[in-house]
């Protein structure tokens, strides 16, 4: 295996993953930049600031094209000519920062032009997913002929933004563990409005403070340092567009219509007045709300964002019941000048069903001008789809990808509102679903290459990445293999994958390291947690910390198959072996210390005191136990409700225990977590299924991929998704449809089940790809095209 990369393999490589439409010069990715980092002067370049960045140029004539680079730290809101151009960067770490490609050349005219920037850093109230180093701003041009803008502290000017100061959770109230960092509040006497437009007067903006060139990743001529290790940006650019408030919950102070939401009526609101307006989206959205005001000089604007509303025991409830509640959440402040059409956006992503608008005016009265969302999450197409002869599943599959639409901007998050944080846990079960929904891997790539940079010396990835603050979970560093493997059945990527092999290994040896004489793990360190459930506690099972948890064990064989797989496939079969001997040791201590043949269960421990679906769930997919008694095993372990149950997060491995063996149908008539949710209101899946603290959370999006993978039967059969696998559990069902999409095309089904072993239909398979149907004990071939399936009796 090659563990040294050459200057020119990373050309190519971030040349490949760069996901702009925009050429980069390759000389930037191996040579020192000419533009600087520019700072402001006089100030700390660690604390919270806001600053506007300028260069004010002239043009002989518009260019073809003009591309330019950037970048910032914590980030950067780009302007050409007072145009809104981009924003960023990609969420990185100072190992490997993103910049942004830009082809500025449409905004761009013959004569005088400005380049200008917001750049932000939020201090110590910065976002835990947020990593930095000192306040800073870098543009470069691509060529000679845009090398005229490169940020030089000569040519360029900054301004702090005196009018900004955050607002923490010292100043508003989130129920639970809150790591999205400040909102805003803003004092527009001190804004500098214009600032980003052609003609503004920069004479008293001071020239900037230049920290040191740009450098690319590994940069060989400089000293090694590790800080600003520029990649191109590997993901597209976000998704936006308006999103409209569509319901007025509650006026108090001023009477407010529709035509004020739908953009057509601006409210007046008259002097020394306090009005509330409570607005709901009806649906959960995340984004940038845009507030157009007029005059109201002094006034105060609160501007409130919750998932839902409250009860007096701080009760969420149905959420459409609104009648006696109020709204909590994180809010900005915002305090107009008087001046015309001022624009109130705050400098991150807001996450919202309900709005409100706590209004006291002064000695003018105010006007609202408008006021809508931008929805902004990373632009995943819905090219999957799924209908059934059950209602209820469109439902869950819309409410679905919505939870999984909001739960992925430059990364994968675990929730929009409350952390936004990529865990391991989550991300896994999220890929899957962007594979079979949208057929887009790059995010999915962007995350398995942040958890190898998160592993610390001693091996093990962080928890979640990119992260500013540490954690580790050493049972997601298993389920970051199992997401290896993942995308090797499902994709094509030799040299990709080949990049994560040591890490792998680094893992494993972690754990590996860890087993005692009897072959069970003991003496893990940090937080292994494995599910939110009654009976673990803070999730941990029992075992895991005083030793030898026979469900970490299991997941410790879980990866160490799947690891087998990979080194097999990619050419190092002396590892390959290695782990398969490894796990087959495992698997026979296991069986002989926490087997309980009384109860023909696995424990959790060797004292067999305590039971849990999840152990078994692993004894499962790992045949510790034989194929022929895995099927008894799951239906003891669903039958048996003294178990420690599995909760919404853990489902997922649980169904595919049951795909395993032969009891897939259960899925599809088990749905009452996603439809009592639906019940209750909710228009995202919420983290729990009761007393839940996040209304959005990723791994309760796993209906969209079952729906596919275990309903419509559509899997990979072999590695790079070369072959298809399409083995139906339609349940309770008379009817299914689904697509998919594949490298080559889409998969397509429309089957119709009669009795209980009558399958009819078609399937479709796009071109170069075959593979087979397997409905009960029948395996029939399928061919590329279209075929019309008779299985059955």
């Amino acid at each position: 295996m090659k563990r040294y990369l050459s200057v020119a393999f990373f050309i190519l490589f971030f040349q490949a993953l760069s996901a702009q439409d925009v050429a980069i010069n390759p000389d930037l990715l191996v040579k020192g930049w000419d533009a600087h980092w520019l700072s402001p002067p006089a100030t700390s370049l660690k604390d919270y600031g806001v600053y506007h960045f300028r260069h004010d140029f002239t043009l002989p004539a518009k260019p073809g094209s003009f591309i330019i680079h950037v970048t910032a730290d914590n980030r950067y809101r780009l302007f050409v000519n007072g145009q809104p151009v981009g924003f960023g960067p990609a969420r990185g770490d100072l190992l490997h920062w993103p910049f942004e490609s830009y082809d500025i050349a449409p905004y761009l005219q013959s004569g005088q032009n400005c380049l200008a920037a917001v750049v932000w850093n939020f201090g110590e109230h910065a976002p835990v997913a947020q990593h930095t180093y000192l306040t800073g701003f870098l543009l470069q041009g691509n060529t000679a002929q845009e090398h005229r803008v490169n940020t030089h502290p000569e040519t360029w000017k900054v301004l702090k933004n005196e009018s900004y100061a955050p607002l923490t959770q010292a100043d508003f109230t989130v129920f639970g563990y809150y790591a999205v960092g400040a909102t805003d509040q803003v004092d527009g006497k001190n804004y500098p409005w214009g600032w980003e437009k052609p003609g503004f007067d920069t004479e008293a903006w001071e020239q900037p403070l230049s920290l040191r060139n740009g450098q690319p990743y590994g940069f060989p001529y400089g000293y090694g340092d590790g800080a600003y290790n520029l990649v191109p940006r590997n993901i597209p650019m976000m998704e936006e567009h308006p999103e409209r408030l569509q319901k007025i919950v509650s006026t108090e102070g001023a009477s407010v219509d529709t035509s004020f939401l739908a953009g057509n009526q601006p409210v007046t609101i008259p002097a020394h007045t306090q009005v509330r307006l409570l607005l709901d989206q009806t649906y959960l959205v995340s984004g940038y709300p845009e507030l157009l005001v007029s005059k109201g000089k002094g006034s105060q604007i609160r501007i409130t964002y919750s998932e839902a509303l409250y009860d007096a025991q701080n009760q969420k409830g149905n959420r459409n019941i609104t009648e006696g509640k109020k709204i909590e959440g994180y809010f900005d402040l915002f305090t107009p000048d008087g001046g015309a059409e001022r624009l109130f956006r705050p400098l991150w992503n807001r996450t919202y069903r309900f709005v409100e608008l706590a209004i006291e005016t002064q000695e003018e009265p105010l006007i609202l001008e408008d006021f809508y969302g931008i929805y902004t999450t990373y632009p995943f197409e819905e090219k999957g789809s799924f209908q059934s002869s059950d209602a209820v599943t469109e439902d869950i599959w819309n409410v679905g990808w919505r939870t999984a639409r909001l739960c992925a901007t430059e990364t994968y998050m675990d929730c929009p509102y409350y952390e936004q944080l990529q865990y391991i846990g989550d991300t896994r079960i999220q890929a899957l679903i962007s594979l079979y929904v949208s057929g887009d891997d790059r995010l999915m790539r962007n995350s398995l290459l942040q958890f190898d940079h998160s592993r610390m010396p001693e091996g093990i990835t962080m928890s979640r990445y990119p992260s500013g603050l540490a954690q580790y979970i050493p049972p997601y560093s298993l389920f970051w293999i199992a997401m290896v493997h993942d995308y090797h059945m499902y994709r094509e990527d030799a040299a990709f994958i080949q990049q994560l092999l040591p890490g792998i290994q680094a893992v494993l040896q972690w754990f590996e390291s860890r087993l005692d004489t009897n072959q069970l793990l003991t003496g893990l360190l940090w937080w292994n947690y494995v599910d939110a459930v009654e009976g673990f506690n803070r999730g941990t099972p029992p075992g895991a910390e005083e030793g030898h948890s026979t469900l970490i064990t299991l997941q410790l064989v879980y990866a160490l198959d799947y690891a087998a797989e990979l080194f097999e496939a990619y050419g190092s079969k002396e590892m390959a072996q290695h782990y398969q001997q490894l796990s087959t040791r495992i698997k026979q201590a296991v069986v002989a210390s926490s087997y309980d043949e009384s109860r023909k269960l696995i424990a959790d421990t060797p004292q067999k005191n305590v039971f849990s679906q999840h152990a078994n769930i692993m004894a499962v997919l790992t045949n510790t136990l034989p194929e022929e008694d895995q099927r008894a095993l799951i239906e003891r372990t669903l039958a048996d409700t003294s178990l420690v149950q599995c909760n919404i997060y853990y489902r997922f491995y649980l169904t595919r225990a049951l795909q395993k063996v032969g009891m897939a149908d259960y899925f599809i008539d088990h749905l009452e977590t996603w439809t009592d949710m639906l019940e209750e209101g909710l228009t995202t899946f919420a983290e729990h299924e009761e007393d839940t603290r996040s209304d959005c959370h990723a791994w309760s999006a796993s209906p969209n991929y079952e729906f596919l993978a275990t309903v419509c039967g559509i899997r990979s059969a072999a590695p790079h998704f070369a072959s298809v696998e399409i083995a139906p559990a339609l349940g309770h069902l008379d009817n299914v449809e689904g697509s998919m999409p594949h490298p080559l095309g889409m998969v397509q089904v429309r089957l119709q089940k009669k009795g209980k072993n009558k399958l009819t239909g078609t399937i479709v398979l796009p071109e170069g790809l075959s593979g087979y149907l397997r409905w009960h004990e029948q395996k029939i071939p399928l061919k590329p095209g279209s075929q019309n399936i008779n299985a059955g009796s």
